[in-house]
């Protein structure tokens, strides 16, 4: 359990070194397409007309948990992100009916935490890109 936590760590510490000693190129660039919040702070918006956008509908009962799954993670990374106080904001915005990214944009958050929250939004989307490329991939061999 600790090794995983260590990996996983280390590896949100990594991009997130990346993004500030090479602020010039992209790590990880977020698109429109998602419903998931986008970048919600800095992003350079690339063009996406070669982006792959199948329709949710289209996906199979699994693919919908992954894409579950890997929503409910990115919910957990950003609460853990943030202190009670930002929690309970957080709460209080989606209860008042802000979607996501609305509520987290109205956090009063340190640039670390937005960093963090940004990094943890484009490792999301590079997850949910992968497993939309993947039904495309399947779907284009029957």
């Amino acid at each position: 359990m600790m090794i995983k936590l260590t990996k996983r760590l280390l590896a949100l510490v990594l991009v997130v070194t990346c993004t500030f000693f090479f602020p010039g190129i992209t790590v990880a660039s977020a698109n429109n397409f998602f419903s998931s919040p986008q970048v919600i702070f800095t992003s350079s918006i690339e063009d996406t007309k070669d982006t792959i956008t199948p329709s949710e509908d289209d996906l199979t009962p699994q693919e919908r948990q992954k894409m579950q799954a890997v929503r409910q993670r990115r919910n957990k990374e950003i609460l853990a992100a943030l202190d009670s106080s930002q929690r309970q904001q957080l709460a209080h915005n989606l209860h008042n009916g802000s979607d996501f990214n609305q509520a987290l944009e109205a956090l009063d958050l340190s640039w670390e935490q937005r960093d963090l929250i940004n990094a943890v939004i484009d490792f999301t989307n590079l997850k949910l890109k992968g497993i939309f490329a993947h039904h495309t991939l399947l779907d284009s061999h029957k």
